[in-house]
């Protein structure tokens, strides 16, 4: 084995040195955190909206989501395998100012009303959305096994602070853009645009030593004094076997994806149908994006306290209420559609941390930011083809068929994780 660098050997023999980084990796995954928080709740907000407006059609009103989240799958893989080539700074940098770029042009596509322009950006601006995610997985790398759900949650609940400033400032970005002479459903994505590029500056710049190449030169001086002993962890062993786990953490992750896009992408349409205005849309997506991210540092405890399978059954249940209020209460009611989003982000809440917690635990570190960024993929076609089928069934059927469905799907978490279960004993 070649000999470690030195900067990279002080962590690598030094436990208290590991905890002060992982500390400091933290706060700078915190505060991109914030602003990526933003830029990703604020196109959610309109993007339905702004394609209803150029396309003069609810049945495409699903595209814009479909199309952040197709940009969203493809941004995965490739900040995946950066991040397990170079490391998580490079990786997510990378990521957030690609998002920048795009949530720019959806800004000038929409000045220009060019709706190539548009669906380009989109998915340009889809890499904010998947790096957004993506960062929650470097808060993981360096943190103890007891507590990884915790460091996940960390990352997430942060999050919080940017994804409700971002659609309680529809109105005031939309009356900034329409002052400069720009379409008021652009200035949500002006918004994105910043927010995204401040967080791939502050990663790209403080993010140093890298936390994930740090961990994986831990693996390496583990194998090697194994290796000198004649030895091999349980452990080691098991997160490089473990397969099951993997698909069990992908599953729950990609159902849960799905029925939160389909549901929380036809909101918006749904609430205007019903006479609702944008500060009214943007109080229910705000709180929804709230319950999506503010309960993680709970999640998080309860996940490492209980385990990632009782939490994926709570998911399931969480998800289920949601579809059920939404489907079946008034369009006019704010009280229930607030109630319904808030419960939906939980459900969605609970599956994710619960789905990044098992994958975390089956991946070592030399494979695990090219496993995390595959599945990542997954979790973003799923919701590409929830947020393209919404707007086609709410135009075929109803808002509520679609609420309805979407809460049964979330269901099949229970089943799989119980086949899954009995096939890994």
């Amino acid at each position: 084995m070649n000999p470690l660098p030195a900067p990279l050997r002080q962590y690598v023999e030094s436990p208290e040195r590991q905890r002060q980084l992982h500390k400091r990796t933290m706060l700078i995954v915190i505060i991109s955190q914030i602003f990526g928080g933003a830029g990703f709740a604020a196109g959610v907000t309109v993007g339905a909206l702004l394609a209803q407006d150029m396309l003069g059609s609810d049945s495409y009103a699903g595209v814009p989501s479909a199309l952040i989240t197709l940009g969203s799958a493809a941004s995965a893989l490739i900040v995946g395998r950066l991040s397990q080539r170079l490391g998580r700074r490079t990786g997510l940098a990378a990521g957030f100012l690609a998002g920048g770029l795009g949530a720019l042009g959806v800004v000038l596509a929409a000045l220009i009303s060019n709706l190539a322009l548009l669906f380009i950006s989109l998915l340009v601006y889809g890499a904010g959305t998947a790096t957004n995610l993506q960062a929650r997985y470097a808060g993981t790398d360096l943190a103890l096994p007891t507590q990884r759900a915790k460091a996940i949650s960390a990352a997430m609940v942060f999050t919080t602070f940017g994804a409700v400033a971002g659609p309680n400032l529809v109105n005031i970005t939309g009356r900034f853009a329409t002052s400069i002479g720009f379409p008021a459903l652009s200035g949500p994505f002006m918004l994105a645009a910043a927010a995204f590029i401040i967080a791939g500056v502050v990663l790209l710049i403080f993010l140093r030593p890298d936390p994930l190449i740090v961990a994986k030169a831990m693996a390496e001086a583990q194998r090697a004094d194994e290796s000198l002993n004649g030895t091999q962890s349980t452990g080691v062993k098991d997160a490089a076997m473990n397969k099951t786990g993997i698909m069990i953490g992908a599953t729950v992750m990609v159902l849960t994806q799905i029925v939160m896009v389909a549901i929380m992408t036809m909101t918006p349409v749904h609430m205007k149908h019903h006479g609702h205005g944008l500060g009214e849309v943007g109080l229910v997506i705000g709180i929804h994006v709230a319950a999506m991210f503010l309960p993680s540092l709970i999640t998080g405890v309860l996940v490492d306290k209980y385990g990632h399978t009782l939490m994926s059954y709570a998911s399931g249940i969480t998800l289920l209420a949601a579809g059920l209020l939404a489907g079946l209460a008034p369009g006019e009611s704010m009280v229930f559609l607030v109630l319904a989003l808030a419960l939906l982000g939980l459900g969605w809440n609970f599956g994710l941390i619960s789905g990044t917690a098992a994958i975390v635990d089956a991946t070592p570190p030399h494979t695990r930011a090219k496993t995390q960024g595959t599945v990542d993929v997954l979790i973003a076609l799923a919701g590409a083809s929830g947020g393209a089928l919404s707007g086609m069934v709410v135009a075929q059927s109803s808002y509520s068929a679609l609420s309805l469905a979407g809460g049964f799907l979330s269901l099949l978490l229970i089943p799989v994780i119980v086949w899954s279960r009995k096939k890994k004993a």
